[in-house]
């Protein structure tokens, strides 16, 4: 259901001065969108705490839930009220340092019938580590495990770097899986992100299996890796389907330069060749924000808001957040929405800014409340729902 008010009005939620001021968006309302505020109360809930450092959520069909822990390795079951299973045995070690860990999971779409659930990890490897997905059945009891453990992608090249692999999962109606992926911040790695030699920097759709779709946009080319979706990213901690089954992502982008885009097929997202940020030096990355043959971000953020988890709202519980994004703000402490029309963000708001918290995980549970993970060493698992 498209965004049927008024288009919002007035001063941005933003009111931080730009990092880089000299930089110009290409449109209006491509960055600071007039804030909103929502008119339904809320309230959040603690579900479970404890967690150290998690990064993800993901349902099971008898609405429990699978939760990782990003340094650890470790991932658990928790139930509706909070009980929380011994760490499910079997999955493969992590390389836990820095952003490194064990990151996304998901459940497979089949699961009531195979059992399989995915997760993104970083990698050790000879010569540095990688991002890696795998896949494995899970056989729950007392003592959870993970049986027939599959790894279904690798990150290639292998590099030494404990930033920016990425890492975020997100399955499509038509039977196909979407992986994100990041540069891996240090210059070797970032200069491949619009390389199509390259995973660095690259949104890439596999089948579940592991295999190659016929219809991927750069078959054609042989010199290209055959996973690859859109290129010219840089470190992508946000995915998610709209109502249309569109893939949305947000990037996390240097200083002055998150982006909200829209990935499509065979399309060069530009970075590090244009943008809208500077190193965190504050020396500069780009000459330009435009460049032929390079897409502009939908949106972008400057200052940063740090982005990961993501979702888009299509519950009942909250039927004036239909269609909107929601996004986990790191170093922003808050829950980001933001409101859309035609592709377009109108409106943005910044929720829970008084929990004082690194917002990692935002998803919208079975029943439409949204459950949420604080980034921390005793890490939450919240619910937000109507008060």
């Amino acid at each position: 259901m498209p965004w049927q008010g008024p288009i919002p009005k007035g001063a941005p939620v933003e009111t931080a001065p730009p990092n880089v001021p000299e930089f110009k968006p290409a449109y209006s309302g491509q960055t600071r969108a007039p804030a909103v505020q929502t008119k339904t109360a809320f309230q959040v809930t603690t579900i479970a705490s404890g967690f150290r450092n998690p990064w993800a959520i993901a349902f099971l069909p008898d609405g429990r839930m699978l939760v990782t822990e990003k340094p650890t390795g470790a991932l658990y079951i928790v139930t509706p009220e909070g009980e929380k299973s011994p760490a499910v045995s079997g999955l493969p070690p992590v390389d836990g340092r820095n952003q490194g860990g064990l990151l996304d999971v998901e459940v497979s779409p089949d699961h009531a019938q195979s059992g399989l659930i995915y997760w993104t990890y970083y990698e050790p490897r000879e010569g540095g580590n990688g991002l890696a997905v795998a896949r494995a059945k899970l056989v729950d009891g007392e003592k959870p495990c993970v049986e027939n453990v599959q790894i279904i992608f690798r990150m290639m090249p292998t590099l030494e770097s404990t930033l920016h692999a990425g890492g975020r999962l997100v399955f499509t109606p038509d039977g196909k899986l979407f992986v994100t992926l990041g540069e891996r911040s240090v210059l070797e790695g970032r200069k491949q992100a619009r390389d199509v030699k390259s995973h660095f920097g690259k949104v890439v759709r596999i089948n579940p299996d592991g295999t190659v779709p016929q219809d991927n946009p750069y078959l054609s080319n042989p010199e290209a890796r055959p996973e690859l979706w859109s290129v010219g990213h840089r470190n992508i901690l946000s995915a998610a389907l709209d109502s249309q089954k569109r893939l949305w992502i947000v990037e996390m982008g240097p200083r002055g330069g998150d982006e909200l885009n829209r990935p499509e097929a065979g399309k060069d997202y530009g970075w590090p060749t244009i943008g809208y940020g500077e190193e965190y030096s504050g020396e500069p990355i780009h000459q330009r924000t435009q460049a032929p043959g390079m897409e502009q971000p939908v949106y972008y953020w400057d200052p940063v808001i740090s982005p990961s988890g993501m979702t888009i709202y299509s519950g009942d519980l909250f039927p004036e957040w239909r269609d909107n994004i929601f996004i986990g703000g790191l170093s922003s402490e808050a829950l980001v929405r933001l409101v859309m029309k035609d592709d377009r963000v109108v409106g943005e708001e910044r929720l829970l800014t008084d929990l004082n918290a690194r917002i990692r995980e935002v998803v919208q549970g079975p029943e439409g409340a949204l459950y949420l993970l604080t980034d921390a060493t005793d890490g939450k698992l919240l619910k937000l729902t109507p008060r």
